[in-house]
């Protein structure tokens, strides 16, 4: 058998794209082009790839399984082949997929969308959103740049600071906590909102103000992401607990009301974390990426 670069280049475009003319606009070429490169994959492989259902076409079960081990192979060619070439942004042509928190999108996501247009509009950015669990894509070449509050525990996972945060309460104007001095006693007993991607009715607050104040809160609902969870506040008498700089911009446009926690309710500041696999540590473009992903996110906390 034998499959040439252009090959695994267009076996790769195929898988991710799920159909011949989706391929064929990602790589510049023809759909007929492109139909007959997966003619000669599949009679290399002995697989259809993709097959037709409907209107659509859907992959094999084969092509699941070998979805990720083709998309690094072709990743780490090209980085092989062009590892002293110097980086012409304006000729750049790839796709890169980023997967950050919710608040960190929609606070800096139009910002980083733009600097890459402007910087290199050859590049496609796809902005992914976090799964409701932990999952592989990073280490799979599937994800290129994830934001976290903690640092990787893999060694294969790198990571760069590039702020900290803090946690403030929110609220909606008029709403009774707005009111008088914030105790813990009143902060416990408002009904709370949790924000949570796995769903959860309890974080690390309950734990602190139980610890110091012999507290709990009254928790009634969970949200799976920020931007509902203000959108909720705003409109109800919940309360909800989240990091200042991230939710800066989406409070300010829907007016809600920022105040500290109350004393002495001390949480520790929520760091924000940029990671990516080390097979891209020498990867000229995706360096250029993360430093302007960097320099987008940073002036967040330069108020704090």
């Amino acid at each position: 058998m034998q499959l040439d670069l252009n090959l695994l280049t267009a076996l790769d475009a195929l898988l991710e794209e799920g159909s011949v003319a989706g391929a064929a606009a990602r790589l510049h070429v023809t759909a007929p082009a492109m139909s007959r490169s997966l003619g000669r994959i599949r009679k290399a492989t002995g697989d259809q790839i993709l097959v037709r259902t409907g209107r659509t076409m859907v992959p094999t079960t084969r092509a699941l399984a070998m979805r990720a081990q083709v998309h690094t192979l072709v990743q780490q060619a090209h980085q092989l082949l062009a590892a002293q070439q110097e980086l012409d942004l304006a000729g750049l042509k790839r796709v890169f997929t980023v997967r950050w928190h919710d608040a960190l999108t929609s606070a800096c996501g139009t910002a980083l969308i733009s600097a890459v247009r402007r910087e290199a509009p050859g590049v496609q950015l796809r902005m992914s959103a976090e799964p409701g669990t932990d999952t592989p894509e990073l280490r799979r070449g599937e994800v290129d740049l994830e934001s976290s509050a903690g640092a990787p525990s893999l060694p294969d996972v790198r990571h760069r600071l590039v702020g900290r945060d803090r946690l403030v309460v929110i609220v909606r104007p008029g709403h009774p906590l707005t009111v008088g001095a914030l105790t813990p006693e009143r902060y416990a007993a408002a009904e709370h909102l949790t924000c949570s991607r796995r769903g959860s009715l309890r974080d690390p607050i309950d734990d602190a103000l139980a610890a110091t104040s012999g507290l709990e809160r009254r928790v009634v609902a969970c949200g799976p992401t920020s931007a509902f969870a203000l959108q909720l506040v705003s409109a109800t008498d919940l309360v909800v607990t989240l990091p200042d700089a991230v939710t800066r911009t989406a409070r300010e446009q829907l007016g809600l009301v920022t105040l500290a926690l109350p004393a002495p309710l001390q949480m520790p500041e929520v760091p924000l974390h940029l990671l990516w696999h080390q097979r891209y540590d020498d990867d000229r473009a995706h360096a250029w990426l993360r430093e302007l992903a960097a320099r987008t996110i940073q002036p967040l906390f330069a108020s704090q």
